[in-house]
């Protein structure tokens, strides 16, 4: 199975550890990040799509940040 996680945070460090602990744990990035402005906060926002295969079948019962 190929599973699929879309990682969101405010533009800070924590966004970078955020992807990095992903990619640590054998997550692989998928795409260009993204950035945009969150006008309910008044803050910039990134995202970063990550792949990883995974043993198994989809469910959606699957905790994605388990894998």
């Amino acid at each position: 199975m190929k599973a699929y996680r879309f990682l969101t945070a405010d533009d800070t460090s924590a966004f970078c550890h955020k992807v990095t602990e992903a990619l640590s744990k054998g997550w692989e990035l998928y795409g260009d990040p993204t950035y945009a402005h969150d006008a309910t906060t008044g803050v910039m926002r990134c995202g970063q799509a990550v792949v990883k295969d995974a043993k198994g079948d989809y469910s959606p019962e699957i905790k994605l940040g388990a894998l």
